[in-house]
């Protein structure tokens, strides 16, 4: 998880995650979606279902991005927003 608040306006935080294979990044995103619902949260927008690529959950302040690893590779947020302050990695 990225803290992006001090660098940009569009979140707080990134959260990035990343499944194998594409119904892995489907699965992925339906847990994160199905559980945070149960909590009363609901994503303001949800992009990228259908391919399974790269699917991002925008709620607000916290922006969830979970890729494909190829698609992880290629686009790198990491390196992109390598200034924001890594609040929690977990391999």
């Amino acid at each position: 998880m990225l803290r992006t608040a001090e660098l940009t306006t569009m979140a707080d935080y990134f959260v990035i995650c990343s499944g194998r294979t594409d119904r892995q990044v489907q699965a992925l995103a339906g847990a994160i979606i199905g559980e945070l619902r149960d909590e009363g949260l609901r994503p303001m927008g949800v992009e990228g279902k259908a391919n399974a690529r790269w699917i991002l959950i925008d709620y607000g302040s916290v922006i969830v991005h979970v890729f494909g690893s190829e698609e992880r590779d290629f686009y790198g947020l990491e390196r992109l927003w390598s200034n924001a302050v890594q609040v929690v990695r977990v391999v």
